[in-house]
């Protein structure tokens, strides 16, 4: 091992690496725990809200030195490794942003037009049917087509858009539409973004899916789902409103506070947490003197601090101590911690404080934090100028915004166009207001307050600012929702409960840990305390590795990325094996042990390349069509993977090379009493008996034909379409008698109850108005199954039995459109397709033999074909769900790259073994090759097996059909390997050489 050096190397910096990234993960870890400590001190009541107060206070403050920098805690909960909703608890939601309303806002009078009509429709319905991805294009081949040629541009043309005239022709339409759309989707996220942030909700998630029209918003710790579902789904309201200066009010602001004191004066005195600094100063005793402090700042300033920062004490100054007037300035009265608006809300919102204030006063908070002062948010003094209360402005009159650098400096700014309506009063608003502030409002929360410099009457307004370019873009895209309000439909989501979240992670860790320990156990016993030690040490490293890539990539941990990993680790026992057995091989061939050592890492090394390259090609597949836990699954298996061969092929041999010439390493064997004769000189006629593996095989195939044909597969909801409840009582119930129970009042829709875990806890499927828009169906659908299985719940109220924090009642909810099942059924399709010809293709490339590629395909279409199969014999069986879904693809998906494992590695000695015995006849060949690999394939299926064994019996619900399909997938696809690859290669490449051969004679 020439290298051993450069390997060293690379393993010290990679450990290095991960130790560096999941630092962060226990350094937060770390700060919450004393979060958690501060809160304890408060009543029971309080204490959610004190932790909260305490990690506001302490986020842009440095929690973590590592000497060449210092981290903030902010800093590292971006850095730390998260746990998925699966495991935690939460909500996830895919929004899909309706085109068709942009089109329709865009089009204005027009769409009485039966052509733009009938257009919409046909491209709505490709959508829906998933035919096609392409909307807009779609939309205008239609209406051409139904239109008879006419321009799509008289559609369009109107006297506020200058972009699109009759002489425009439809693909400069096309491309028009197109970027409306776009902003469209981009101002629909940006509203939903804002929403999220102020929903109370800790790491929220909220991404755009790419090539798409869709959303994806996960939202950790939800308790009420349906609240999530209308703010989601609510329209954006824009609007423009006057405002006070900051000295204006700042008077009112210091009676508040006094008054609020009067008020609070026996009330006990709570101190500021320990990180957050020392007790306040005194406030100031006058209006004067405070507005001095704060100093004249206009609306784009920070209000920088010199030395400490300036603090009120809760029992002097309850008010100031919560809504600090330093950072006064413009339309901004002052600033609060999140944990704290509340407070402050509550405070002003008093009788006898709102009387202090001018009657036509209105506050509303700033729309994020500033981390320049400390994460905190903004409080902006509004003015209301209109006798009906209501913005003079509203969004609809922004024609365009646009976001740029600005002419002078690296700034950039937003410029804004308004139609004629919105001209007229604007031109008032400005001109009435030069010197102050107007601040833009979207859905109640100020994204800008910028200050009139002169007035504006031709509509053409540049918005200016401390900006950056990103910044610019997301106030552009806030001015633009006004215009284009498309509407937003939650086309999937899934509940999981908190609960449920925490058994899946006592499940997901105990089955990761007993199959970690089972498979140090099986190597030691197997081949030795050493040779096993040296291959668990590998196994440590595997997960130590796979951690920290994770957290560095800062991706989500999963229940699934656990399963993920747990494979990986069984897959990752292979090259062990691989090496392990090849060395038994030259120890048996007369060859001193570092030797055979050193030829067995050589000999080996093509197998378990092929092997590791072939799963990696699955999971990159996965990674591409899977979505939410398949994702979650193919990243950590991929991970798992690489490391695995880093592991086994490289650290193992740099330990070997290191105590190569200790006496305990110059005594070893590779095996023990128990395997020492474990298939040694074994001689199996394989190829002899290929007749009846074939009519085996030829066997099970027709009965998986008329199990199809006869009873069909139960397709989840993935692929239907549907919702899923998982419901807990208190006591063993028959899912037959809820399901007579339930069904009455679904009026004929389908409907399924089984039993999972145990006899306490159902699942309950239905497609009941999935395709529905009404406003209420997810209630309505909650009403009906409280109202259905009322009498098995003891009494339970309707808000406890939704409500996913108890113990007992709806613990997860999942809903599928059925927009996305069929493009997860297509993707689910292209998957497997890709699957099968990339593994082809590979053997092909790889052996340069096309028998060895017909084999292999042939193996692995059996295997899948068989698993298909026993879903469709054994549904309603077993005390799980055994629907074809996404899991199940992925399964499919997985089995397929395992059952390439197990052939390349037969392949692969055929391959050398050819080389080797050239005049030996190919079926020999063949036959040899398998019973020398025989020691390997079943070591490494019983390892496989034993990982997966302790997944299905310890992990939980939420992957059991995904692990009942691999554990077929390993027993199937070991057969297939030797009665099915073996055997149709071997007739293969007899047919491809007797045709040769008649060429040759006729020549």
């Amino acid at each position: 091992m020439q290298s051993k050096g450069f390997i060293k190397l690379i393993a010290v910096l990679l450990g290095l690496a991960c130790v560096y990234q999941l630092s962060f993960t226990f350094k937060t870890r770390g700060v919450e725990k004393k979060a958690a400590a501060y809160a304890a001190q408060f009543p029971l009541d309080q204490q959610a809200e004190a932790e909260q107060h305490y990690l506001d206070s302490v986020q842009n403050l440095s929690v973590y030195n590592l000497g060449f920098r210092k981290f903030t805690y902010k800093e590292c909960k971006e850095k730390e490794l998260n746990l998925g909703l699966d495991l935690k608890g939460g909500m996830n939601v895919m929004l899909e942003v309706q085109v068709e309303d942009v089109i329709k806002a865009l089009a204005g009078d027009s769409q009485n037009d039966p052509a733009f009509v009938q257009a919409i429709a046909e491209a709505t319905e490709a959508m829906k049917q998933g035919t096609s991805s392409d909307y807009i294009g779609d939309f205008v081949k239609a209406y051409s087509r139904l239109s008879n040629g006419r321009s799509i541009a008289e559609i369009f043309v109107s006297p506020d858009r200058k972009d699109i005239t009759l002489e425009s022709s439809d693909g400069d339409v096309e491309k028009i539409l197109k970027k409306e759309t776009e902003a469209a989707i981009n101002a629909s996220f940006n509203v939903l973004r804002s929403r999220i942030d102020h929903f109370g909700v800790t790491q929220p998630n909220i991404m755009r899916l790419p090539n798409s029209h869709r959303i994806l918003v996960e939202l950790p710790g939800v308790k009420e789902p349906q609240r999530v579902r209308d703010l989601l789904q609510g329209t954006a309201s824009l609007e423009f409103w006057t405002t006070y200066d900051a000295n204006e009010v700042l008077p009112a602001l210091v009676a508040a506070d006094k008054l609020i004191k009067t008020e609070l004066e026996q009330a006990p005195v709570v101190t500021e947490p320990e990180t957050a600094s020392a007790e306040a100063e005194a406030a100031a005793e006058t209006a004067g003197d405070l507005i001095a402090e704060v100093g004249a700042a206009d609306s784009t300033a920070t209000a920088q601090v010199e030395g400490d920062e300036l603090r009120y004490d809760r029992a002097q100054n309850p008010l100031f101590a919560v809504l600090n007037p330093r950072f006064a300035g413009g339309a901004a009265i002052g600033a609060a911690y999140k944990a704290d608006m509340a407070a402050v809300n509550e405070y002003l919102a008093q009788p006898a404080v709102r009387e202090l204030f001018p009657a036509d006063i209105l506050f509303k908070w700033g729309v994020k934090g500033d981390d320049k002062i400390d994460g905190r948010f903004y409080l902006y003094a509004i003015r209301v100028s209109t006798p009906d209360g209501k913005a003079p402005l509203d969004g609809s009159v922004v024609t365009e915004a646009t976001e740029q650098y600005a002419q002078r400096g690296a700034t950039a700014e937003v410029s804004m166009t308004m139609n004629a309506e919105g001209t007229q009063e604007w031109s008032r608003m400005t001109g009435e207001n030069i010197g102050k502030c107007i601040a833009i409002v979207l859905d109640g929360y100020v994204y800008s307050a910028p200050r009139v410099n002169s007035k504006i009457d031709k509509g053409q307004s540049q918005i200016t600012g401390d900006f950056t370019i990103q910044e610019a873009k997301d106030l552009a895209n806030v001015l633009k929702s006004g215009k284009m309000a498309a509407k937003v439909d939650i086309i999937s989501d899934t509940v999981i409960g908190p609960s449920l979240g925490e058994q899946a992670i006592h499940d997901g860790m105990w089955s990761f840990v007993i199959a970690l320990v089972l498979l140090m156990i099986f190597m030691c016993l197997i081949y030795g305390f050493i040779p096993g030690l040296i291959a668990n040490v590998a196994l440590i490293f595997n997960i130590f590795f796979t951690f920290g890539i994770l957290a560095s990539f800062q991706a989500v941990l999963t229940l699934s990325g656990i399963a993920g990993i747990v494979l990986a680790l069984g897959m990752a026992v292979d090259a062990n094996v691989l090496i392990y057995e090849r060395a038994k091989e030259e120890l048996r061939a007369g060859k001193p042990i570092r030797s055979a050592i050193a030829d067995g890492y050589s000999n080996a090394f093509s197998a378990i390349f092929d092997s590791n390259l072939t799963s990696i090609i699955t999971g990159v597949i996965l990674l591409l069509f899977g979505t939410g836990p398949i994702k979650g699954f193919a990243t950590t298996l991929i991970i798992g993977i690489i490391c695995s061969f880093f592991t086994a092929v490289y650290l193992t041999r740099l330990i070997y090379l290191m105590f190569a010439k200790t006496k305990a390493f110059q005594n070893l064997t590779f095996t023990t009493p128990l395997s020492a004769k474990l298939f040694t000189g074994s001689h199996f006629n394989f190829l002899g008996g290929r007749k009846v593996s074939f009519t085996v095989v030829g066997i099970l195939v027709a009965v998986v034909v008329i199990s199809l044909f006869a009873r069909g597969l139960n397709q989840g909801i993935d692929f239907s379409g549907g919702r899923n409840y998982v419901v807990q009582f208190d006591h063993p119930v028959k899912t037959h008698e809820l399901k007579a129970k339930l069904e009455p009042l679904f009026g004929g829709a389908q409907l399924s109850v089984i039993t999972i875990d145990d006899d306490t806890k159902v699942r309950i499927s239905t497609n009941y108005k999935i395709e529905s828009d009404e406003e209420g169906v997810d209630n309505e659908i909650t009403k009906i199954l409280y109202d259905g299985l009322n009498s098995e719940l003891n009494g339970m109220s309707m808000e406890d039995f939704s409500t996913t924090n108890e113990n007992v009642g709806i613990q997860s909810s999942q809903k599928v459109g059925p927009t996305v099942a069929n493009d997860m059924r297509t993707d689910a399709y292209i998957a497997v397709i890709l699957a099968l010809l990339a593994m082809f293709f590979y053997i092909l490339i790889r052996f340069r033999n096309v028998a060895f590629s017909v084999g292999a395909l042939a193996a692995v279409a059996f295997t899948a074909f068989t698993i298909i199969g026993f879903y469709s014999l054994f549904q309603g069986l077993f005390p799980f769900a055994m629907e074809v879904d996404q899991s199940f693809i992925a399964a499919i998906l997985t089995v397929i790259g395992y059952q390439i494992n197990d052939t390349v590695v037969v392949f692969d000695r055929v391959r050398e073994n050819v080389g080797l015995y050239p005049k030996q006849s190919f079926f020999d060949t063949i036959n040899s090759s398998i019973n020398s690999t025989l020691g390997r394939t079943v070591m490494t299926s019983g390892s496989t097996l034993l990982v997966l064994l302790c997944i299905f019996i310890l992990g939980g619900d939420a992957i059991r059909s995904f692990v009942f399909a691999m554990i077929w997938g390993v027993v199937i696809g070991t057969l297939a390997t030797m009665f099915v690859a073996a055997p149709v290669a071997y007739i293969t490449d007899a047919r491809r050489g007797a045709k040769n051969a008649a060429k040759a004679v006729k020549a």
